[in-house]
């Protein structure tokens, strides 16, 4: 832990230097998925993204608290606190359980982030294995005077609190601009005021999901999840808080009221938010049919991918723009990272068969430092990366005769790469990534008999058909679906 390692504040709007509050543990709580669909690609950056940071502050000596909830209730359609539960919604459609929904997804989930190589968290608890602790922060802030109850339901008095607190310290948002650009109650809502938000909702007879508590039967509101098992498991003030950008303005802030609220701290000292996804220079969504899923990158089964990319391609792909960066998609640049992937891959497989010789031609300890300095301003990846490259070259160049490596330097280059490659980014040999083919196999086939159960006979088949197309068979039978190579 000699490095020492500076991040980007959401909160401060700049670069500061990383200080633990209890070295060498570090406290990390990063905003985990609802679980009611299949995970997007811009979850998977965040989460690679974060993946990174775990394995860099693990790598530096960092005792690492890792903390990534699973969101399986509360999360209503509007991402505030009107719709239906979004879970529920999908449960009804299916005509399941909605802890048959979770319990899908939560496995999807996994298994991508597994496909992925992106280590699993310290702990990984769920909104509804925290019901009490909500119920207690909910009833603490009611008692402090920050939240009032209406009909079953209690909302968070967000003008009382900017009024002692400042609500738009990590967005930077002013209270009153929010105020002007919020619809007004019109006398149809029981809130106090348009920016109030909801803590614990009064659930209607026919809510799946709802739990008893000392204002009726109800549900915990989306927001107030995170800072319950934040609090739990980190503390009331703990190191880094994670999450997508497009957290910032709403959970996030609404995150720090509730937490100043109910003990009168500030949650965490650094705010680190990933930036989104592009395809092609447009935002990435559905309705503009751009948007994809991991095993479509995998397999290429999509309308704008030429062909299919491995998992480790892809976190190599995403570690090539920072995380604060747009990522944008497209063939091209896949078929780039692609290259450079193998071209990396492929020196690292020759730094083992160099001959070592009396004398360096390159300053390997500086090109070290310069790789350590990178991933410490703020975790930059692609200067990093861009680093490494310059490893490639001396490999190359050593392995064509045209510069000489001491054993020493060869030892700390072997080091080096053996260090980000695979402990810092996380990447796998092709040997290694060639025993993920069954894992992704495996999710395909799960996607299948989804769309099977559904009745989507057409993507059931086109997944079938594709398989086989690159040599890979699938089987039916009354046990279930095998696969075997053609």
């Amino acid at each position: 832990m000699q490095q020492s390692v500076n991040i980007y504040n959401t909160l401060s709007r700049s670069k500061e230097e990383f200080k633990a509050i209890n070295p060498p543990f570090v406290g990390m709580y990063v905003c985990g998925p609802t679980v009611y669909s299949d995970v997007h690609l811009g979850n998977c950056r965040t989460f690679i993204s974060f993946d990174i940071i775990f394995r860099y502050l693990s790598h530096l000596g960092y005792k690492v608290r890792y903390v990534r909830n699973i969101t399986d209730a509360g999360h209503l359609e509007s991402d505030a606190d009107e719709g239906e539960d979004k879970i529920s919604k999908k449960a009804k459609l299916a005509q399941l359980e909605p802890m048959e929904i979770v319990q899908k997804y939560t496995v999807g989930f996994r298994q991508v982030m597994e496909i992925f190589n992106v280590l699993p968290p310290s702990i990984e608890p769920t909104a509804t294995g925290h019901i009490i602790e909500q119920i207690e922060m909910t009833r603490k802030m009611v008692d402090h005077g920050y939240a009032y109850e209406v009909n079953g339901s209690v909302y968070f008095d967000v003008e009382k609190y900017n009024k002692e607190k400042n609500y738009g310290v990590l967005s930077g948002r002013n209270i009153d601009d929010l105020l002007n650009n919020t619809r007004d109650l019109g006398g149809q809502d029981e809130k106090r005021g348009s920016l109030d938000f909801a803590l614990w909702i009064k659930a209607k007879p026919e809510h799946l999901m709802q739990w008893p508590s000392p204002w009726g039967m109800g549900f915990p509101g989306w927001h107030l999840e995170c800072s319950a098992m934040s609090n739990k498991y980190l503390g009331a003030q703990f190191d880094i808080h994670g999450g997508g950008m497009d957290l910032i303005p709403t959970h996030h802030t609404n995150e720090i009221a509730q937490n100043i609220a109910f003990c009168g701290k500030h949650p965490a000292n650094y705010w680190i938010h990933t930036n989104m996804l592009t395809v092609n220079g447009q935002k990435m969504s559905k309705s503009l049919g751009n948007s994809f899923l991991p095993h479509e990158l995998f397999t290429g089964e999509h309308p704008l991918l030429q062909k299919g990319y491995g998992p480790m391609v892809v976190r190599f792909f995403m570690l090539q723009a920072h995380y604060r960066s747009t990522l944008d998609f497209s063939n091209e640049a896949l078929d780039a990272s692609e290259k450079g992937f193998k071209r990396m891959m492929a020196a690292y497989d020759v730094l083992n068969q160099l001959t070592p010789s009396a004398t360096s031609s390159s300053d390997i300890n500086a090109l070290k430092q310069r790789c350590y300095n990178a991933m410490s301003d703020d975790f930059n990846t692609p200067v990093a990366i861009a680093e490494l490259f310059e490893g490639v070259r001396i490999i190359n160049s050593v392995k064509a005769g045209n510069e000489t490596i001491t054993e020493a330097d060869l030892n700390t280059l072997s080091d080096l790469f053996q260090h980000f490659l695979f402990d810092i980014f996380g990447l796998l040999t092709e040997e290694q990534s060639a025993n993920s083919v069954g894992k992704i196999i495996e999710l395909l086939i799960d996607i299948r008999n989804s769309a099977k159960a559904n009745k989507d006979y057409a993507t059931s088949d086109e997944i079938r058909n594709r398989l086989l197309e690159i040599g890979y068979q699938l089987k039916d039978s009354k046990e279930g679906t095998s696969w075997s190579t053609v």
